[in-house]
């Protein structure tokens, strides 16, 4: 089994979309061409980073037009420097 493993600073994000067809409320479809990207995904793999603030499995928000986009074993992945992550998404607790 292949893995791919971030180094120098890198964080690894799964990009892979649903592929399900997307229509509009009229019922026109939405090509894949026309679809906004989401700025969300999950981090798969880190390379060694001190004081990091995310770990492998959180959902992070990213800089736009940022990073490398990666295919690998049919999946998509996003190579994106450190400090190309925004925001990571929290669960809190409603009032």
């Amino acid at each position: 089994m292949k893995e791919l493993q971030p180094v120098n600073q890198n964080v690894l994000l799964d990009i892979t979309e649903d592929k399900t067809e997307q229509k509009t409320a009229s019922g026109i479809i939405i090509p894949d061409s026309a679809k906004e990207r989401n700025k969300f995904a999950k981090v798969i793999a880190i390379s060694k980073i001190e004081n990091m603030e995310i770990s492998v499995g959180d959902n992070v928000l990213y800089k736009e037009f940022s990073g490398s986009e990666i295919k690998f074993e049919d999946k998509e992945y996003l190579l994106i420097p450190y400090d190309g992550i925004l925001a990571k998404v929290v669960e809190t607790d409603s009032i």
